[in-house]
Parts: C-alpha cells; structure tokens; sequence
C-alpha cells in the first residue's frame, strides 16, 4: 500500500519542519509549502489524500486556500491549523468545508489520530457510495452518483453535494429514522452546534425540492433525528 499524501501548509518554518518529519515518521508523504500561496500551486500540480492547513498565512490565508482547493475538489478532506479559538473563526472553517480542527498548541499524537479517523470514514465513504445510486422517492428519481433529482421524469435538478449524501441517506433510511449524530458524522465530519445548525439548513432545502409530491416528506423526531416518510 502506498503511503498517503499530505498537503502541509505552514508558514511558521521551524514548527513546519518538525510536523513534516513527525508525519514523514508515522509513514504519511508529506509536501510542504511556507505559505497559502504556494500551497495552492503545490495542490494543483500534485494529488494529495487530506490537507492540513494554518489559518494565519502571508500571501493566502487558509481559509481562503481552503476555498480554491474546495472548487477544485470537494471532497478532500481538510484539518485546520489556528491559534484563534474565537467562534467565528470556527464556524468560518466549517463554511469553507473544514472536516476538522485543531487549535495551536496541540498534541501531535492528536493530529495523527485525526488524520487516520478522517481517511478511513473517507475510505468507507467510497466503498459504500459505490453500492447503490438509483432511487425512487414516491414521484421523485435521485441518482445519487450524478447528483440529479427529477420529479415525474421532468428535468432534473442538480444537488449540491451535502443535499445529495444527505437525501441518498434518507432514502436509504426511507419511512425509518435517520438519527441525526450518523447524518453530521458522516457528511459533515462532527457532531456539534455549529453543523448541527447547518443541517437544518439543508434539511429544509430539501423539503422544498420535495414539496412537488404531496405523499413525500421529511418529519423531525424530535432529538433524534428525521424519517423521509412516503405515503402510499
């Protein structure tokens, strides 16, 4: 098995080197870049598995390298770097598509715990979103793999990629409940105040799309979750 590939941006050199060799130790191929910027060029010329990025950067801070690398591709797993702990920044992060974060100073073996848990729910992920991607929802179609959802065999509409992996879960839990922690830990990467809040958000987008077919839609249980109901 190859080792896998982290992009490492850090401008503080010293700290950077230390992290670079502790990660190189633990088997991981590390690229490191001393500034936003020169992450950037860094992940378009090379493929990598997670990024761990520092907020705080001359030239390209992280969130705005975050944002580049999200337009690039939206599925690689991102780790914060800060030595902020206000609660704007962290809900910034998540905006931007962090999977996690750690704040400075912070416990390597911690880093290395993370980076292990992410790539293997990533790995997971793959290996289980390949098994089924056609469903039917009452008069609704989702093929989860083009992200298209159609009502009665009209034109489909395009999900962003959160709404597509939260109703592909809901279908796969249809007239059952979806419990709310797998949801946030599975597509959202945490289960706190933050992404909790921001899967309302996309659980009401979703309701809206659904509203074309009466016999369809999503109830809150409350505290614990959501059951995509279809009567018949």
């Amino acid at each position: 098995m190859t080792n896998k590939k982290i992009l490492l941006v850090e401008d503080d050199p010293n700290f950077g080197t230390v992290l670079k060799d502790y990660l190189m130790l633990n088997d991981y191929s590390v690229s490191h870049a001393k500034d936003g910027l020169e992450g950037l060029i860094m992940f378009k010329n090379d493929d990598f598995d997670i990024c761990i990025l520092d907020v705080m950067m001359p030239r390209k801070d992280g969130f705005s390298l975050a944002k580049d690398i999200r337009a690039t591709n939206k599925d690689i797993p991102i780790i914060f770097l800060t030595a902020k702990t206000m609660k704007e920044d962290v809900l910034k992060g998540y905006e931007v598509g962090a999977d996690d974060y750690l704040n400075k100073p912070f416990d390597s073996e911690v880093l290395l715990y993370k980076i292990k848990a992410i790539l293997q729910r990533k790995e997971k992920d793959v290996s289980t979103d390949d098994d089924q991607h056609e469903f039917q929802v009452g008069k609704f179609h989702l093929n989860s793999k083009l992200r298209h959802l159609s009502f009665d065999g009209g034109e489909p509409r395009k999900l962003s990629p959160k709404e597509n992996k939260l109703l592909k879960m809901l279908t796969l839990h249809i007239n059952d409940l979806m419990p709310r922690e797998l949801a946030l830990t599975k597509i959202w990467r945490d289960d706190n105040y933050f992404t909790s809040r921001s899967m309302d958000v996309y659980i009401a987008k979703l309701r809206k799309y659904l509203k074309e077919d009466s016999s369809v839609e999503i109830v809150n249980i409350h505290g614990e979750g959501f059951r995509l109901i279809v009567n018949a």
